[in-house]
């Protein structure tokens, strides 16, 4: 199979629960699974940044690209940050019963 056939077959099947949705229940439940693709995308974030900093701060897998001090720190600090706001977004989230509402 080319190279582009089989792009164009993983974007179709992709496409199909979306397009589903739209079709079956409209806009409106488009919009909300726009947010809560949003949501769970932001969730992940947390579990890519955390090993990066991480892994770029060890100097026996980094060497001399081992990141300086004042990265580190802003690194970690960005980690937290990213983490924070998800935990309080998960919180409020709950509390409100709002998962998923555009």
């Amino acid at each position: 199979m080319p190279p582009w056939a089989r792009r164009l077959l993983t974007r179709l099947i992709a496409i199909i629960p979306a397009a589903t949705v739209a079709a079956v229940l409209g806009n409106e439940a488009v919009g909300k699974l726009l947010v809560l693709s949003q949501v769970l995308l932001s969730l992940t974030l947390t579990f890519a940044v955390v090993p990066l900093v991480q892994f770029t701060n060890t100097p026996s897998k980094m060497k001399e690209f081992t990141n300086p001090l004042w990265i580190k720190i802003i690194g970690i600090l960005i980690a937290i940050i990213i983490a924070g706001l998800n935990a309080f977004l998960v919180v409020i989230s709950i509390k409100d019963n709002s998962f998923g509402t555009a």
